[in-house]
Order: structure tokens, then sequence, then C-alpha cells
């Protein structure tokens, strides 16, 4: 009789241990997932300033109250646990709609705060509940019975955390519940799954809101409703799918007659469509001048002052955008590599931006290829490199450290060019770190600033960084001649760069390491939150805010 109990009494243990850590794994999952829902409205950078803090806070609030929550509730608080997950989206959707009133980085905080904070409290406790009474250590000691649950569920929402974000980064976008919404769905049937409820009544107006309103849904009822409520600002969206690096989506302008490519909270390119009749580039205007000023490195004189020869070159272009500079360069005669991570970007690009389908397509991470092409056997040399990454609103680090940069400085011809894309404030630390760190590398470099200066203390703006390897003469842009204008009136006001910086602005920023290394990306952090909060602001001026609320 005995021996039955126990065998009864080791069920009920190992059925409560798998409950509780199915329920932090799942916690865990839904934590990341809330982020990428706040990324499209807020930018990843700025969503992620608060996030970390404050899901360990109420984590740590959730296990230590658990058992005051277990006895305030009469042990149903786990039944709600179902029911809130569903109503997460709901909650999570009509604030994000009041972005412009909560602010940057306020909004994120008190988003998370509202809509996910109390949900993750009640997940944390119940799931620590289960967890302590799965393991059943009580006649260990106080000390054992308290801290070997709580290191066994902080080792299983780790694990759960590391999960999520490799399943994520694989499988994010190929079907409606791999979406970054589809993913709360999901979250929540699997929770409603685990914990049976009678309450999950309570959530059936969410499930339906979510289904026929929350435009974040990639379904066609709420794609159908995103694209009214966009037509009200004047927008049409064309196509949008989550990818790796963000939410990307192409919209047009149905008044000014753009089209526009956006990742997050940020904009990729875009193109100018309505054009007057008689008016036809071979290569579509760009609505940002620094995509045109980056074609300007075939007009970098060579090491005897001749003109560069157009056939028979080869270009790698690291970062796609919309396609418009490596589209000019093909339409050259230039053989042309393209280097992007996100296979949604270049997908759009080729169907919805013209990008010519002649040329050589690597869609992988750049590091990766370059260290790649080092290796090969026949390491391939390049008579011009562009470098245009920025992307959600900061620059990827890693791809302006020393070392990713004398990895370019090796495939680049002795008699090569590399344009430089950097988007930051000229006055602080990041951007003269990384011109330092260019400078370091590349010997010969000119500085040019898309706009002149705004004269105000914050000073973002887009950088081109024009380079040779060689130093024996200074790098000068030779004069165009009317092929070089690709038909475009916009190329013959905006190819050759006119605001020039002088490189003393950089080396006067004090402080600091004198070049970037990939070791040590981690002290840009801070610098990189603040940037993209000055990039938030911006993009809310160049996009009305329901446009980038209604996602």
């Amino acid at each position: 009789m005995s021996s039955s109990f126990a065998g009864i009494l080791q069920r009920r243990n190992q059925k409560q241990l798998s409950s509780g850590s199915t329920l932090l794994a799942l916690t865990a999952f839904s934590s990341y997932v809330f982020l990428l829902n706040l990324a499209p409205v807020y930018g990843s950078g700025p969503s992620h300033i608060f996030h970390g803090y404050g899901v360990a806070l109420v984590a740590a609030a959730g296990w230590f109250l658990k058992d005051y929550i277990q006895k305030l509730s009469g042990r149903r608080a786990i039944f709600l646990i179902p029911v809130l997950a569903f109503w997460v989206p709901t909650i999570q959707y009509f604030l994000l709609q009041q972005s412009s009133q909560l602010g940057n980085p306020t909004g994120p905080l008190i988003t998370e705060a509202i809509a996910y904070y109390p949900f993750l409290l009640l997940s944390v406790a119940c799931a620590g509940k289960l967890m302590q009474s799965g393991l059943n250590l009580e006649r260990h000691g106080d000390l054992i019975s308290e801290h070997a649950p709580l290191l066994a569920s902080y080792f299983v929402y780790s694990a759960g955390d590391h999960f999520a974000k490799a399943f994520i980064s694989r499988f994010i976008g190929v079907a409606f519940f791999f979406s970054r919404t589809g993913f709360q769905v999901l979250i929540a049937t699997l929770y409603s799954v685990v914990i049976p409820s009678k309450l999950l009544v309570l959530a059936i107006p969410s499930i339906i809101f979510s289904f026929t309103s929350n435009v974040h849904m990639p379904l066609g009822r709420t794609t159908a409703g995103v694209d009214s409520a966009l037509q009200t600002e004047g927008f049409a969206l064309v196509a949008r799918q989550d990818s790796t690096t963000g939410y990307i989506s192409v919209l047009d302008n149905l008044e000014d007659g753009f089209r526009v490519m956006r990742c997050d909270h940020s904009l990729l390119g875009g193109q100018w469509n309505k054009v007057h009749h008689n008016y036809n580039p071979d290569v579509k205007d760009p609505i940002y001048a620094v995509f045109t000023m980056l074609e300007a490195v075939r007009l970098v004189e060579t090491a005897q002052g001749e003109p560069r020869v157009d056939a028979n070159s080869k270009a790698l272009v690291i970062g796609l955008g919309v396609g418009t500079t490596p589209a000019a360069l093909i339409s050259h005669g230039i053989e042309t590599t393209v280097v992007e991570i996100d296979p949604v970007v270049h997908n759009f690009a080729l169907r919805y931006f013209d990008l010519p389908a002649e040329h050589i397509a690597a869609i992988e991470d750049a590091t990766n290829f370059v260290e790649r092409a080092q290796k090969a056997p026949e390491p391939a040399q390049y008579d011009y490199i562009v470098h245009d990454v920025f992307t959600g609103g900061a620059e990827p680090v890693e791809l302006f450290t020393i070392e990713f940069l004398q990895g370019l400085d090796a495939l680049l011809k002795p008699d090569g060019v590399i344009a430089i894309n950097f988007a930051g404030d000229v006055s602080q630390y990041p951007a003269a770190l990384t011109v330092r760190t260019i400078q370091a590398v590349f010997p010969s470099c000119r500085i040019f600033r898309e706009a002149e200066s705004n004269d105000h203390t914050a000073d973002f703006t887009n950088m081109v960084i024009f380079c040779k390897k060689s130093s024996a003469k200074p790098l000068r842009f030779r004069k165009p001649v009317r092929a070089d204008y690709l038909n475009s009136k916009f190329r013959e006001n905006y190819l050759i760069p006119k605001h020039e910086l002088d490189p003393s602005v950089f080396m006067a920023v004090k402080g600091g390491k004198p070049v970037l290394r990939a070791s040590e990306t981690g002290r840009l952090h801070k610098w990189q939150d603040q940037g993209a909060l000055e990039h938030w602001h911006i993009m809310r001026k160049v996009l009305p805010d329901a446009v980038w609320e209604n996602w």
C-alpha cells in the first residue's frame, strides 16, 4: 500500500515538475516574442533598453510571491495564465496605438508594465510553485528546498530563452503562426493545452478581436484593415513579411509618388515612382541623396590620376536595402556581388524595386562571407566595395570593427576604392571611433555628409567615407560625364558629394579606444541605444505616427 502511494506521489511530482518546466519555457518564449512585437513601433534598440531589467525584477517578484499568490487565489491563479496569454496581443495593440503620446523609451516600458508584466508575474509564480512541489526537497532542509528549485527554474528559463531566439531566427515569417503576432497566438494556445481552464471563455473577445481587427496579424482580413488605415494617411501597403532582421514591408506614398521599404522602425531606402511622362532614368531615383553619393565610388581617380574603366570591373556591395546602388553599378556594366543577410529584403528588392537579376547574390552574414572569401583558393578581388548596412535604427557594430574592415581591405584591389555609409551623430564618440577605425585600415580617405549641418547639439546624419588603399596621391573625383548620370536629373544634382567634413572633427572627440575591435563592441551598446532613440524621432517626422503604428 505504501509502495503504491509512493508511486502515485512520484508520478504527481513528475507531472508538476514537467508542467512547471513547460510553463517556464513558454514564459521565456513569450518574453522574446513580446519584444519582437514592440520593435516595429519603437525600434529594436529602444525596445531592449528596459526589457531585460524589467523581466528580471518581475520574474524575481513572481518567484518570491508565489506562496502569497497561491494563497490569495485559492490555488486558482494558474487557470488565469492562458486567459492572460490570449489578452496580451490585444492589450499590446491598443497601447502601441498610443506610441506618439507615450514617447520613447517610456512607451516600451509602459506597454510592458500593462500588457506583459502581470502575465509574467503570474506565470513565474505558478511555474515556480510547481517546480518547488515537483522537486519535493523539504526533507533536505529549508535552504536546499527553496534555492535548488530557484536555480532549476533559472536554468529552464535560460534554456527556453536561448531556444526561442534560435528557433525564431530560423523560422520567423514562414507561416502565420511563425509571424511575430502569430507566435503570440501559438504561445497562448500552448498555455491552454498545458493548463486546461474553464476560464478560457474570458479570452473569447480577445481571440475574436485578434483574428478580425488586430492589423498586426498577417491575415487577409487584417491586412485589408492595415491597408485601409494606411490609406487614410496617404499610403498603401504593397507587401509585408516578418523576417530575420525585423518586420519588413513595402509602402507606396499615394500623394507624392514614392515607394519605400521598411524594417521595423526604420527605412532601408526608397524610390520615386511618380515622375514626368518624358522622364525615364535608367535606374529609378532614390528618395535619399546618400544612395546616389555612394555611386560616386566609380568617380574616384586611379593612382595615375586617370578615369576608371567600368568594363571588366567588379563591385562588392555589403547591405542591399532597396538596391539602388547595386542597380546603378550593374547599369554601368560592372559585375556586382551583393551580400545581404535578410532573404526577404533581397526578394522585395527584386520584386518591388527593380533590382536587376544580373547580380551575384550572397544571402548570408557579411562577416561569414568576408571570412570565406579570404580563404578561397583564389580570393575574389574587387575594384569597388560599397559598405551600406544601416538598419533598424542602429549600425551593426561588428561590421565596423578593424578586423572586418581589414577583411574588406584584403578583398580590394591595390588601386580599388571603398565607400562606407555611416549613420550617426557626428559629435558623438561612436562616429569618431568609426572614422578612426576606418582610417587605421585605409590611409587615404575623404568624408562627406548627406546634407549641411543643422547647427543643433544633436547632429544625426548619413556620412559617406570614401577611401583608397594607397596614400600615394590624394583621393580625387573626376568630373562626371553624361553617361554617369544614367539619364537622371537627381544624379546630376547629388552624384558628386558636396558637404565635406574635416577629419579633425572626429579626432577632437576625446576618450575611448583608438579603434574598434571585435572583442570590444559591447562598449558601444549604450551609444547605440542613444543613436536609435535619435533615429526614432527622425523617422516619426519622415512618416506619420499611424503608418509606424499600423504595421
